[in-house]
């Protein structure tokens, strides 16, 4: 499925994209704010569109051509919690070169209408590191309200700590 915006247009991730991916991946101050490790080559970044991207609902959200982020929605069983049944789980990230111009939410903002139309989604989730200011204004942005304070584990096997957010139809 392909889904368009003013700004952005939301596809599946293609082969073709890894070496993209790496360029705006391999940098610290993307992946382990939003839970996973910066990529260490473009076979890795490979490797992650043929596993992790290429779960249903997960999309590249392009920009004049160029992927620069991801967003997508995770379905228990391989969500971070058990959400409950008709729920999903929102997660998304942006190349540090494109913050700030709303993307996020606009990519977002596709999705969550998708869901609560075409997937017999009720309620969406979303969950942010405590310390990730970004992340929390998008949820607020999309309507998302304060859920529950959680831990989880990140790919180090560390505890941290997590806001969840819901939205509802």
């Amino acid at each position: 499925m392909i889904f368009e915006s003013e700004n952005l247009t939301l596809r599946p991730w293609m082969e073709s994209d890894a070496e993209c991916l790496y360029h705006f991946a391999k940098n610290p101050n993307v992946g382990p704010i939003a839970g996973w490790p910066p990529h260490e080559s473009v076979d890795d970044s490979l490797n992650i569109i043929k596993t992790i991207f290429s779960k249903r609902e997960t999309y590249a959200i392009v920009k004049d051509d160029i992927p620069i982020g991801c967003v997508g929605f995770l379905f228990y069983p391989d969500t971070n919690h058990f959400w409950g049944d008709e729920s999903a789980e929102l997660g998304y990230w942006i190349a540090e070169e494109y913050w700030g111009n709303g993307y996020a939410v606009e990519a977002s903002e596709i999705l969550i209408e998708h869901a609560f139309r075409d997937l017999n989604v009720k309620t969406i989730f979303a969950t942010y590191k405590t310390e990730n200011n970004r992340s929390k204004r998008v949820l607020e942005k999309l309507g998302f309200k304060y859920y529950n304070e959680m831990k989880n584990e990140n790919y180090l096997g560390e505890i941290f700590e997590e806001i969840a957010m819901k939205l509802e139809i």
